[in-house]
């Protein structure tokens, strides 16, 4: 394999190598991945929004900037940005009807500090409407269907970034979380994705909901990748200070990508593992694979413990914040009132209403519920270096299917229960990734969820690194994607 082919095979970490060496220019790397996303975005539409000559016109002229010497640079890397996030002068529908003439005025922050770091950014990548809800549809661009096969979803709300790096369209790509955004698509496309600590990256809007610090759940950016490696690079590109992000922060002194060779941190000593968090039904066999794989931590050395902290109203008080932070949004009202209200979807219409009926009481009590739920968690990982369980409490499923309402005889009544196993950690400030450990028997990707300790985002890496190294699955992907839907479709069936 030459320099200039087979790029889309690479990890991003080779391909800024060969950037930084000289050996590929960025041009070349924008129409890979320009071709890359023709081929096969046809079968998996992750990528509606496109900016192919302005990529295009801005390697062609590349130069290095006076930062290529600082962790995270990327030489010229293109990358595909989710369709939550700014991008000056494309289009910014945030998957709604409302703004699908919408054109964005600036970058948000994370772009400013991506384009700061060598990045070009290449197209925008498909999510559900506002972020809301981990099946990515949306009546703007339609749904985006998963690459291992093409009849189902790939997750969301970061579905479009996870597809699209599961497919080689590119090497990186950003997402946001609130419920889980990073890691469900990460665990259903067999890539990547880190819920890093809130402030770790910097931001202006995200529209799954902005940031309310006072309610104490946020909405953060971060990165997803398909292998670890790749990750922390692209948590290096991001983690830098933005003057509109007062959350945001300087980087570490040692670099992500640093942190996750052998020997630079200690591998965990205790880990904790559940199979269901002590809250949520769970597809047996996600379970088995995952508690496998989480087995592994003890070959290195770890006292592996089946405990969790008590997470016994985690549904109750997300469902009260999440529906505050919704309806705090300024931008809330005007949704809720035509002719906006006829064009949201149904379950945005619930989660808008829920939140506007809640009684200030019943919002009080679920920020002092927090509290103590805070304290639990923490109090908790003072004991252990990590928490691992199943990422989803089931793998991928048909992508018609607008979300899960029954796991194991346990019936959801809206679209945000069963997602569960993961916001239970976005109420607390913990970095929280999901690594792939394993396929179902009928070839589903499943993701293991690993939580760290507050601000310990390196340690985790390093954790997650470690368990990578030791295992296949960072070699499944990028694939070419099973278009099954079109297979069935033309058979008859």
């Amino acid at each position: 394999m030459t320099a200039t082919t087979n790029l889309d095979r690479l990890s991003a970490t080779d391909v800024v190598r060969l950037l930084k060496e000289r050996l590929v220019t960025p041009l070349q790397l924008v129409e890979a991945a320009a071709d890359r996303i023709q081929v096969t975005d046809p079968g998996i539409n992750a990528v509606p929004i496109r900016c192919f000559d302005q990529a295009r016109a801005k390697a062609a002229r590349w130069e290095d900037s006076a930062h290529k010497y600082r962790p995270g640079y990327l030489y010229g890397l293109p990358i595909l940005v989710k369709d939550l996030t700014a991008v000056k002068g494309l289009p910014f529908t945030l998957g709604s009807r409302i703004y699908k003439d919408n054109i964005a005025a600036a970058n948000d922050a994370l772009v400013d500090v991506l384009e700061d770091s060598g990045a070009i950014v290449l197209g925008k990548t498909n999510t559900p409407e506002f972020g809301a809800g981990a099946n990515t549809f949306n009546d703007v661009f339609g749904k985006t269907r998963n690459p291992w096969d093409t009849n189902l979803t790939p997750g969301g709300s970061s579905g479009g970034s996870a597809a699209a790096l599961a497919a080689g369209q590119v090497w990186l790509a950003t997402g946001t979380d609130l419920g889980g955004s990073l890691r469900i698509p990460a665990s259903f496309c067999g890539v990547v994705g880190l819920r890093p600590s809130v402030g770790r990256v910097p931001q202006n809007f995200c529209g799954e909901a902005a940031s309310v610090g006072e309610l104490g759940v946020h909405s953060v950016s971060g990165p997803l990748a398909r292998n670890v490696p790749d990750l922390a690079l692209f948590l290096d590109a991001m983690a830098h200070h933005h003057p509109s992000d007062p959350l945001s922060r300087e980087p570490p002194e040692m670099s992500f990508s640093e942190a996750i060779q052998p020997g630079k941190l200690p591998l965990p000593s205790r880990v904790a593992w559940s199979p269901n968090l002590g809250i949520a039904p769970v597809d047996p066999e996600v379970a088995t694979i995952c508690e496998q794989a989480a087995g592994w931590f003890a070959s290195v050395g770890a006292e592996v413990v089946h405990d969790c902290p008590d997470l016994h109203d985690a549904v109750d008080i997300f469902q009260v914040l999440r529906a505050a932070v919704m309806a705090a949004d300024p931008a809330g009202g005007a949704h809720m009132h035509d002719p906006n209200r006829s064009l949201l979807k149904p379950e945005l219409i619930w989660q808008y209403a829920k939140g506007f009926s809640q009684a200030p009481e019943e919002v009080a009590r679920a920020k002092h519920a927090h509290k103590h739920y805070v304290q639990r968690v923490l109090e908790f990982m003072t004991e252990f270096d990590l928490l691992c369980c199943p990422c989803v409490m089931v793998a991928s499923f048909d992508v018609d299917i607008r979300w899960i309402e029954e796991v194991q005889g346990t019936r959801f009544d809206n679209y945000v229960d069963w997602l569960m196993m993961t916001y239970a950690f976005s109420l607390v400030d913990v970095p929280v990734i999901s690594v792939p450990c394993g396929m179902t028997t009928d070839g589903r990707p499943v993701g293991l969820q690993i939580a760290g300790r507050p601000q310990h985002d390196a340690a985790l890496l390093a954790a997650a690194a470690a368990f990578e190294k030791a295992h296949p699955f960072a070699s499944m992907v990028p694939i070419q994607p099973n278009v099954r839907h079109l297979k069935d479709c033309s058979s008859g069936n």
